[in-house]
């Protein structure tokens, strides 16, 4: 149906365009397919399972006597397989909203559904279905070895041995570890660190994935691996909810992106939404003349 559409829509802007050449009729051509293929997409993303959704979410703490908002009112949702990247200074509250998402934090005010379950009344659902990283954390035993936190972690998730070997040597092969695999993690550099966390965090296979700035520590060859790898869980269908400090990681791997500013949301949509209402396709420049501007 897709490609009758696109044959049907070049027939008819060839016929109708007479005055502008073959060159440029076809790179219009080219870029009004794309336009299509992008409905196309979000029809399907519009349909799809809301698998997080805040409503009316807020989280405070006490700071020296202080009560500081890191959340603020607030409310957003995120579809079965989409790819939504955080885009936010430091201290704006990005990883106090994913670690409110990971159950780790309760909100104050509000509520948080994550795969149908309450964050709150019913965390133990929510963590079968969620791989959690972040940023600095790696959340790895360093008396053990790669392999030996590995088996630790799928054990924890219920996995039996068949599925732990498995996915064991799926994750070493795709992430180039399988060198050192049975050395002890205590010795490791920070990108090999870096690397076993997040095959911890994909060990029993998430529906729902929360990364912070997850490429921290990892070199270009390795950042890149990881980029791919996310392109792999969207093709399964994965719901990935990622911070990242590096614009083209986001520009390339999102469907969408969010923009916090002192614990406010204030954008949540498409990239080619964003860029059509700011009339550019650099999102650092969006990102750093919406902060100039006050975020309006």
């Amino acid at each position: 149906m897709t490609i009758l559409i696109i044959c049907l829509f070049y027939h008819l802007f060839f016929k109708i365009d007479h005055f502008k050449t073959e060159k440029g009729r076809f790179a219009t051509f080219l870029c009004q397919a794309g336009f299509i293929f992008s409905i196309i997409d979000m029809r399907k993303m519009k349909g799809a399972e809301q698998m997080i959704t805040l409503s009316d979410c807020s989280c405070w703490f006490t700071d020296k006597k202080k009560v500081v908002k890191a959340v603020k009112h607030m409310t957003f949702s995120v579809n079965e397989g989409e790819v939504v990247g955080i885009l936010g200074e430091n201290g704006a509250g990005k990883t106090t909203l994913l670690r409110t998402i990971a159950t780790l934090l309760q909100p104050n005010h509000g509520t948080v559904n994550v795969a149908g379950f309450d964050t709150v009344k019913e965390a133990t659902e929510v963590k079968k279905r969620i791989g959690v990283l972040f940023g600095g954390e790696t959340g790895l035993y360093d008396r053990l070895t790669a392999r030996e936190n590995l088996e630790y972690f799928g054990k924890l998730y219920g996995l039996d041995q068949h599925e732990i070997k498995a996915r064991i040597e799926d994750l070493a092969k795709r992430f180039g570890m399988r060198e050192y695999m049975d050395r002890k993690v205590k010795g490791f550099s920070r990108g090999m660190k870096q690397k076993v966390a997040i095959a911890r965090t994909l060990i029993h296979d998430p529906d729902i994935i929360l990364f912070d700035e997850p490429t921290t520590g990892l070199d270009i060859t390795s950042s890149n691996i990881f980029r791919d790898f996310i392109k792999q869980l969207k093709q399964q269908n994965k719901t990935i909810l990622f911070s990242s400090h590096i614009m083209e990681e986001v520009s390339l791997l999102c469907d969408s992106v969010m923009m916090i500013h002192q614990g406010e949301l204030v954008y949540k949509g498409t990239l080619p939404e964003l860029y059509a209402q700011e009339q550019s396709e650099d999102l650092n420049y969006i990102f750093m003349s919406k902060l100039a501007r006050g975020i309006s």
